[in-house]
């Protein structure tokens, strides 16, 4: 292969199908055929590496993601059986490795057409420093951007793909390690909505979710808008003054102003107190319980208000200091008021600039985990509710399905089904919105 090499001529172009070839046989071959010996050993040895690992264990670990195992374990008589759960995440993980491998092969051979080229031109193959020089200086971004993109893939990516496949198994309930895990295909979806106790359940959760998202959105919103316009308007005085309390409410961590709502309102908090010695309600009167609905509910539309609306007005104020002055003048001109000059001049333009802002409040009010985890009452459920209270979210159901009952299955294809209503929400919400068909109004 050495005096081959060396008795081609350059920018011949005699070897250059072999060298391709060769690149998609192996890889590092038609590097090595043009004369990179270097990046052609590399790369021959990381296929080398990816064939000892599916040899040893990768190829074990696809036969276990479609198996899921084989040998059930009995601890009373030492037989330790096959892990299902480790062996989906072990399947998952090497189906990545391989897709990733598959990248580099493709790189290897798009590499290799490259210098194939540039030696039929009568160009010297590029060392490998003037490779590595060549990628730092050119193509920088490419390295700054794989670590963050490897650690997405394992953090995000991975476990994503792993509660989609639990969707589709019987994994939860009693059947956990050591028992063997199967594949079900849909019947986890079935259940949940052909069984009267999971589509009566998900039937009044997806209502007052739907409900909870639309009117904390419209109210965190128009809430932060309003002080925003308040704080801006000239009648007011003191302006840093005033703003200095929102920025309290937005400094303190959520869960710690959930948590001293909770305690002011729950049975033995001092609200609660207050409005039974002033004799206002009667002694049974209740605003955080299992059986409290509306109550907690509203308890739980404040505290979003109060939690959501300081960060809106920051967003706000800062649109509303890039609204044109003579815009106002001509409008009070011909005659506006104050109302009409927010209606079409001021809602149009900040409406348009905080669509995507609108759209994503909606999304994170709709899985709002945190109001009614840290407001709930004690761990009782609703009657009328399958392990759920009448305050829970779809995202708080399904916590209750998965930590607190391990119905992991269940609750990996509600998620799923929460995932595609969101997406399916949010891109029809932002295709059909003016800030997407009318990007150049203001401009």
């Amino acid at each position: 292969m050495a005096e081959a090499m060396q008795k081609a001529p350059k920018g011949s172009g005699a070897f250059a199908p072999y060298q391709v070839k060769l690149s998609c046989a192996f890889m590092g071959l038609g590097q090595l055929f043009c004369r990179q010996y270097t990046k052609g050993a590399l790369l021959a040895l990381l296929e080398v590496g990816f064939i000892l690992f599916m040899a040893f264990a990768g190829a074990e670990n696809i036969v276990g993601l479609i198996t899921l195992g084989t040998t059930e374990g009995v601890p009373i008589m030492g037989i330790a059986g096959d892990n299902s759960v480790s062996m989906l995440a072990w399947g998952i993980t090497t189906v990545f490795l391989i897709l990733l491998f598959a990248l580099a092969y493709y790189a290897n051979i798009k590499d290799v057409i490259y210098t194939a080229r540039e030696l039929r031109k009568g160009n010297p193959p590029k060392s490998f420093f003037e490779s590595c020089k060549e990628l730092i200086n050119g193509k920088f971004y490419f390295l700054t951007l794989t670590l963050p993109l490897v650690f997405v893939c394992i953090f995000n990516i991975m476990p994503i793909v792993f509660t989609a496949l639990v969707a589709f198994t019987d994994y939860g309930g009693e059947i956990v390690p050591p028992r063997l895990v199967s594949w079900t295909g849909l019947q986890s979806f079935k259940v949940i909505f052909t069984m009267s106790e999971y589509i009566g359940t998900m039937g009044k959760i997806l209502a007052w979710n739907i409900l909870w998202a639309f009117g904390s959105t419209f109210l965190v919103y128009f809430g932060g808008l309003g002080l925003a316009l308040l704080y801006n308007s000239k009648c007011l005085k003191g302006k840093r003054f005033w703003r200095i309390f929102p920025m309290f409410a937005y400094a303190i961590p959520s869960f710690i102003t959930l948590t001293g709502f909770y305690f002011m309102f729950c049975d033995s908090g001092p609200i609660v107190g207050m409005l039974k010695d002033w004799g206002w309600v009667s002694e049974n009167f209740t605003i955080i319980s299992y059986d409290s609905r509306w109550s907690l509910r509203l308890l739980g539309f404040f505290c979003c208000a109060w939690v959501g609306i300081p960060s809106v007005m920051f967003l706000a104020t800062g649109i509303l200091s890039n609204t044109s002055i003579d815009m106002y003048e001509a409008a009070r001109l011909d005659g506006a008021n104050g109302l009409q000059q927010f209606v079409y001049l001021t809602l149009p333009f900040v409406l348009f600039a905080t669509t995507p802002v609108i759209i994503s409040t909606f999304i994170n009010q709709f899985n709002n985990f945190s109001i009614f985890y840290f407001l709930r009452p004690e761990t009782v459920y609703a009657p009328g509710y399958f392990n759920a209270n009448s305050s829970d979210l779809l995202i708080n159901w399904m916590y209750n399905l998965t930590v607190e009952n391990g119905l992991y299955s269940l609750g990996s294809a509600l998620s799923l089904i929460l995932f595609a209503f969101m997406a399916v929400f949010s891109l029809v919400a932002y295709v059909t919105s003016p800030a997407y068909k009318k990007e150049d109004t203001y401009r």
